[in-house]
């Protein structure tokens, strides 16, 4: 595989801006998968990763009406849940990035550690929508923090649904007839 993480996120984001908001290309953060340098991929995922960010931030905005007044209580706690979410997020890309190493190599044992941190990481991002809904909840009226939740959860499910989609499905060794 040839940087597919950076590819995958490249394509994420291309989805988000599609989905979502009118944004001024000239205020987004400027990154993409043509201008990865070979030399240093980690970066070049780290700016798209900000572009990322910055776009479903965008869509929130957009999707999410808000008075000023909510507006000043809201953006401070999306923030934190945002800064907060960037360090379970860097557990999962350096996941994927393991995965995509190992992929042609991978041993059962390697296979079940994957496979358990991937699940620690959904528990770990459930445990932080759970943590941040009182948060939300506090400067929001119900509707209004259920409808952030919605627009939320499924931007978030577009950019998995993307990565996953870029993946191989881990090949078990076949079954040798007896």
């Amino acid at each position: 595989m040839k940087n597919p993480l950076l590819a995958v996120l490249a394509l994420s984001g291309a989805v988000l801006f599609s989905h979502g908001a009118a944004v001024a290309q000239d205020k987004a953060p400027q990154a993409s998968a043509s201008q990865s340098s070979q030399d240093n991929p980690d970066q070049d995922i780290d700016m798209l990763r900000k572009d990322i960010r910055y776009q479903k931030r965008q869509i929130i905005a957009t999707n999410v009406p808000l008075t000023d007044a909510e507006a000043k209580a809201f953006w401070p706690v999306f923030d934190q849940y945002t800064a907060e979410l960037v360090h379970i997020n860097n557990d999962k890309y350096a996941l994927i990035k393991d995965y995509a190493q190992s992929y042609d190599t991978m041993t059962d044992a390697q296979a079940e550690d994957w496979a358990g941190r991937v699940l620690k990481l959904d528990a770990e991002v459930a445990a932080l929508r759970q943590k941040y809904w009182p948060n939300f909840r506090n400067v929001l009226p119900a509707k209004k923090a259920a409808l952030y939740e919605q627009v939320e959860r499924r931007t978030q499910m577009v950019i998995d649904v993307q990565l996953a989609a870029q993946f191989p499905l881990i090949q078990p060794k076949p079954v040798q007839p007896k």
